[in-house]
């Protein structure tokens, strides 16, 4: 691990650590608090994906039910799904449910839920490319069993007691690179991420979709996909999850 990576670590904890002695949190405030984030969170892991809906229309249409014109029904439906997705992983976080294969199914199935009646919620029975990464996904033959060492993995890295950040990385980069399903793999791989960080006391990751961050975003898949070097992922998602401890700290005031 480099310095960089381990500094990074080092101040999640300290800030993870901050938080929770201010724990329990006024849970109307919390309340407030959460929604907000939670539409930001939308907002911008769909703007990854394409989505054109502006910040204040996800709130809308979320939040009051309105249609924006000029927009697809299928922005509408990914803003309102990915809205559901994130109070499923806090829920899920709360009770402290085992993951598993089931577990990113039902994440995936409510990603997709209108959209893909057909695919959402199932592996992908087709091979597929990504566009622009050289990066091949396993044949549709393969993923079962890639499914299965991943959840092997996951399992190991927990036992070894890993650290919670990277264990987190770990979900989202190898759940991208197996790409098991013909359609949100970025959606699912993000929620996945955050769920197993809500489950460790940290707190949502929000990776920005604007071209600069993104663009940043997809070079570290890449380099991890295609040169075995998930160093620089790594350091992207911790260095996201310090800039939300801090952000949330301040806001819920200390």
């Amino acid at each position: 691990m480099n310095d960089e990576l381990s500094t990074l670590l080092s101040q999640a904890d300290e800030f993870r650590q901050r938080l929770a002695s201010m724990r329990p949190l006024p849970p109307e405030a919390l309340k407030k608090i959460e929604e907000a984030l939670a539409i930001e969170y939308t907002y911008e892991s769909n703007r990854i994906e394409g989505n054109t809906l502006t910040l204040q229309e996800t709130e809308l249409v979320v939040n009051e039910g309105v249609t924006v014109s000029g927009k697809s029904m299928r922005e509408h439906l990914e803003a309102i799904n990915h809205a559901e997705a994130i109070d499923y992983i806090k829920d899920f976080a709360k009770n402290q449910v085992e993951i598993s294969e089931r577990t990113v199914k039902e994440i995936h199935a409510l990603v997709l839920h209108g959209i893909n009646r057909e695919n959402a919620g199932r592996y992908r029975n087709v091979p597929v490319m990504i566009s622009g990464s050289t990066h091949m996904p396993p044949q549709p033959y393969l993923i079962e069993k890639q499914m299965e060492d991943f959840m092997r993995t996951f399992s190991d890295m927990e036992a070894r007691n890993t650290h919670p950040v990277l264990t987190a990385a770990y979900l989202h980069d190898e759940l991208v690179r197996i790409h098991p399903f013909i359609d949100g793999n970025g959606r699912t791989s993000r929620l996945l991420m955050n769920l197993y960080l809500l489950r460790n006391g940290f707190v949502i990751v929000n990776l920005k979709g604007d071209n600069e961050d993104k663009l940043k975003y997809y070079r570290a898949l890449e380099a991890s996909h295609t040169k075995n070097q998930p160093e620089a992922f790594q350091a992207v998602v911790a260095s996201a999850e310090v800039e939300s401890l801090k952000r949330y700290i301040s806001i819920v005031g200390e």
